[in-house]
């Protein structure tokens, strides 16, 4: 391939020069260029080296459909891997180089897997499962081979330093494609005053047009259109910008790239954006996707697609190739064929139909091409660039029919018919129709919210394409006319995209799918291996499997696998679209929310005490909570024991308004309540609470806490912290769906209390001095609820334990949270009132026995639990059938239980449990779940699920962490480590 710039033409920036550089070697290219086309105009001739075999591979496409050229771009944090060299616009210093090749593009040692191409056909990865050798070393071998030699480019691990960022946008009309039909419909809608966005994935707008040669006709009208629609208010236009998914409800996602052609982005602006479109309708007018044709080498280094060879010479003015055999089965490739040989190409046009139009001949004998009718490429020549094609004649099916000659060249353009780039379509409404004139898949004109239109539904021409898309548009205004080549690709299109020797093969390998190395031979071995569903034969052969998602492959592979099986390919099917359309950026769609940003960082309103008084915070779920009060020098481990001991002995106040909280309110709330606890509800009285337990629908325990009844009609419930939105999600989901007729409604107000708890045996003496209620036994018993102000703030007061002291819940409107714990620190002075922090509250908690998230985290039962006398009989409720089974009630399930640790060393969280003689392998009986240092009983405790735990108390067992290397002894003892009757919780 001997490409080279033009002297005059394209649409480049010929008054500014920049510099690019790849693989170390710098290229001149000027603004208007793609990497792709300065590296073209600069002589390079192989880009990449191809996924299994290593072959060289140089441009094929020129758009979002190339297969071939993809390159690391940039170096140092931004470097990003698989980028399209066709997409990449060219900006001073743009620093690209090659992947997936080494030592060097130019000899690259992996290409030694080319001799060795009969052990890498079709499956071969799955072929190491199962032999040649017993056993699974064979596999694991090939594994770590496999792996190292998987993927293309390599990502970096350095931090990005860009920012990205989401937009939600609405509009009446969303129009995708800004080629002839979607201009001339976003003109149209605009004109009605109608909310447009116009999107376009290429930095220009003009789709088609931008192929053709400067200052003709087409310019003109494009210069119009555009300046039209800049001064249209209501119309917005995002190049760079690409439609990658359609969703339910008319909601695309877009992703601008906003300055990917930026060597470094402005500051304080994005470097792309996700967009999430809502709209009324969209418009489709998304173009067609040249297909190659299938012979022998036909991904040497100068094999292209017709219509990219035109791009390069009219776009960016670099004519590919100074002798040019061009094949084609249809009209659309002359016109490229007579561009060609106009800018000084010597052209030999190979037609595989015997007859075209007149018109045809005339255009090309007129250029000076050598037009060879019946005749077609049997094998590109040459191993790193094109030096000849070998030509014969072909009958109807791609066989060759006579003697084969070699045609001296150094480019082979090649047009197979087009395939509507109808993705976005199919990933909203499935399969698309096939249309056998057309050989090609189209999408309804109309369908739902959704109007397809130009060569997306085979328009016959630029005007009919106009038409389309004006009348799609609203049909304001005049759509104004294009001039017609006369070339449209399905008039007398021959069906035949593979060309064979006369017995069907092939003299060397041929590609279907380029990005994976997919050869014509794979999808024949995947036939004969009896894989006849398009699915299966994707997956087995991974052909459409790679990045570009088979844009130039896929009807290539349906119509061999239908020639293979004797069908039609609307009988073979398609495969199913998904998204993304191409590739999208992992940072445009996070966005900010990664890190800290991944959702909001929550704080209690008393969280700034918290930190001017020394406390170390722990994250809680999306809550920020005060871990620990270090005195000076003081671990964690000192602390927290000093302040579990400390509330036992005096009284401490801490912070729970992380617990969630969900007002319940309305005539039918009781029995809601009784409905999705499994303890009754209906018999609580005003003023009082109770501790309830919640199940899944499989009879897990999904969460548990206390609701309060404050009215007749209302109820207060709390949840744990990190379950709270869970069961607000299942509250709403069932008076939604299986409750509709229950008269209720659940709020969440967890922002709207602050709540503090204050325990200990001092605690009621505090309080007492502090809002003057009588707080007595009787005068407010356990689980009772009463009013006080505190610091002029009006209180709602629960006496409610969760550490096994006398112990109560002070729920405070949130905006006074701060005065109120202030006013009762300062009131505790006088009664050694101290804060502690979760680690302390949850050793406390260890102590009584009382579970929490480590024990309830999704395969317990209350049964499990020892929670089991709470369930009522007399109701049904949420989990009530399906607990029940035979497996939850399974005698040897792990159950809760106690263990005191022998020796100094604490047990950790996720040790597994094994008796005492047994050799501790496998998962073992069970699991400690919480540890902590006991203060009260001065020795190392934990809680933990023991297979038949409550029938083993008294027996020691080895408490074993295989991953810490230690091995504990520990016995068996009842989870109720301190005052197991609860006489001071309820004293």
């Amino acid at each position: 391939m001997t490409a080279r710039r033009l002297p005059s033409g394209g649409r480049i920036d010929r008054g500014r020069t920049v510099t690019v550089s790849f693989d170390g070697r710098t290229f001149p290219a000027h603004p208007g260029d793609t990497l792709a086309s300065a590296l073209l105009a600069g002589g390079q001739q192989i880009f990449a080296r191809s996924f299994k075999y290593h072959r060289p591979r140089g441009l094929m496409a020129a758009g979002v459909e190339e297969p071939n050229a993809l390159v690391h771009l940039r170096d140092g944090a931004r470097h990003e891997p698989n980028a399209q060299a066709t997409m990449v616009e060219v900006f001073d210093g743009l620093v690209a180089t090659s992947q997936n090749a080494w030592p060097s593009l130019q000899f690259d040692i992996g290409s030694v897997n080319g001799a060795l191409s009969r052990f890498f056909g079709a499956g071969f990865y799955y072929k190491t499962f199962i032999g040649p050798f017993r056993g699974t070393g064979f596999w694991m071998a090939c594994e770590k081979i496999i792996r190292n030699a998987a993927g293309m480019g390599r990502a970096t691990t350095l931090d990005d330093p860009d920012h990205y960022e989401k937009i939600n946008a609405f509009c009446d009309v969303l129009i995708v494609g800004a080629g002839p039909a979607g201009i001339s419909a976003a003109l149209a809608a605009g004109r009605k005053g109608e909310n447009v966005i116009l999107v376009e994935q290429d930095h220009e707008l003009g789709g088609s047009l931008l192929g053709e040669a400067t200052g003709g006709a087409s310019d003109a009208w494009l210069g119009q259109a555009l300046a039209e629609l800049r001064d249209l208010p209501s119309v917005r236009v995002l190049s760079r910008t690409t439609a990658f998914g359609a969703y339910d409800s008319e909601v695309f996602g877009l992703v601008e790239r906003f300055q990917d052609h930026l060597l470094v982005p402005e500051a304080g602006k994005p470097r792309q954006r996700y967009w999430l479109v809502r709209t009324r309708r969209a418009i489709l007018a998304t173009g067609a996707i040249e297909r190659p044709l299938v012979f022998a080498g036909n991904d040497v280094p100068g094999v292209m697609l017709a219509s990219a060879a035109r791009t390069y010479l009219n776009r960016h003015a670099v004519l590919a190739g100074e002798r040019v055999v061009v094949a084609t089965n249809n009209d659309s490739a002359y016109t490229a064929a007579v561009d060609l040989a106009k800018a000084g190409a010597k052209v030999t046009l190979c037609d595989l139909r015997p007859y075209i139009p007149g018109d045809l001949s005339l255009r090309a004998l007129g250029a000076g091409i050598d037009l060879r009718l019946g005749h077609s490429v049997l094998k590109a020549e040459g191993g790193k660039q094109v030096r000849g094609a070998r030509v014969a004649a072909v009958d109807a099916s791609g066989r060759v029919s006579g003697t084969a000659s070699v045609v001296a060249c150094d480019l082979i353009v090649t047009s197979g018919g087009w395939a509507p780039a109808l993705h976005l379509w199919s990933q909203r409404f499935g399969k698309p129709r096939y249309d056998a004139e057309l050989d090609a898949f189209l999408p309804p004109v109309e369908k739902g919210a959704f109007t397809c239109v130009g060569s997306l539904v085979g328009a016959r021409s630029a005007t009919e394409a106009l038409d389309q898309g004006h009348a799609a548009g609203g049909g304001a205004g005049t759509r104004g006319n294009l001039r017609d080549h006369g070339d449209f690709w399905g008039r007398g299109l021959m069906p035949a995209t593979v060309i064979t020797n006369a017995n069907g093969s092939t003299p060397g390998k041929a590609f279907v799918d380029f990005q994976h190395d997919v050869k014509l031979a794979d999808i024949d071995q995947a036939h004969l291996e009896g894989y006849v569903s398009v699915e299966h034969l994707k997956r087995y052969t991974t052909s459409g499997m790679a990045a570009d998602q088979g844009k130039t492959s896929n009807l290539n592979a349906l119509a061999r696998m239908a020639a293979l099986r004797g069908m039609e390919i609307p009988q073979i099917g398609t495969t199913t679209f998904r998204p993304p359309y191409t590739p999208v950026a992992i940072g445009a769609i996070v966005a900010h929310d990664h890190g800290l940003h991944f959702r909001p960082t929550r704080l209690s309103t008393i969280h700034d005490w918290h930190v001017e008084n020394g406390a170390q915070t722990i994250e809680a779920g999306a809550w920020l909570r005060p871990w620990y009060y270090p005195s000076r020098g003081e671990s964690l481990r000192d602390a927290y024991i000093r302040e579990a001991a400390h509330v036992r002995e005096h009284a401490g106040i801490v912070d729970v308004s992380t617990l969630g909280k969900i007002a319940v309110q309305g005539p039918d709330a009781a029995e809601f309540l009784n409905r999705i606890y499994a303890n009754g509800f209906k018999t609580l009285a005003v003023d009082r609470l109770r501790y309830g337990v919640m199940l899944r629908e499989d009879g897990f325990v999904l969460d548990d806490g206390a609701t309060a009844r404050l009215g007749e009609n209302d109820y207060f419930m709390s949840t744990t912290t990190a379950n709270a939105a869970k069961v607000l999600a299942q509250a709403e989901f069932l008076l939604q769906t299986a409750w509709r007729d229950l008269k209720v409604h659940v709020t969440t107000v967890t922002d709207q209390w602050a709540a503090v708890a204050i325990a200990g045996p001092k605690s009621r003496t505090v309080l007492v001095e502090l809002t003057g209620a009588d707080l007595g036994k009787e005068a407010l018993p356990n689980n009772h609820l009463t009013y006080v102000a505190i610091a002029g703030v009006p209180c709602r007061l629960h006496r409610m334990s969760y550490s096994g002291e006398l112990a109560y819940e002070i729920y405070i409107p949130a905006k006074a949270g701060r005065k109120v714990w202030e006013a009762l620190v300062e009131a505790g002075k006088s009664h050694d009132l101290k804060p502690y922090g979760t680690e302390a509250m949850g050793t406390l908690r260890i102590e009584k026995g009382h579970v929490a998230g480590a024990e309830i985290e999704g395969r317990t039962t209350m049964k499990d639990l020892g929670l089991e006398g709470l369930a009522s009989a007399k109701k049904p409720f949420i989990g009530s059938v399906l607990r029940r089974r035979e497996l939850l009630d399974d005698p040897k399930r792990p159950s809760l239980i106690g263990l005191e640790i022998v020796g100094d060393a604490g047990a950790r969280a996720g040790s597994l449990l094994f008796a005492r003689d047994v050799p501790a392998k496998g998962h073992g009986e069970g699991w400690v779940s919480s540890t902590t240092y006991s203060p009260a009983l001065k020795k190392n405790i934990a809680l933990a699920l023991l297979s038949r735990g409550p029938e083993r108390i008294g027996e020691t067992i080895q408490v074993v962490d295989f991953v810490g290397g230690q091995t504990l002894q520990a016995k068996v003892v009842s989870h109720h480590f301190f005052d197991p009757e609860g006489h001071r919780q309820n004293g």
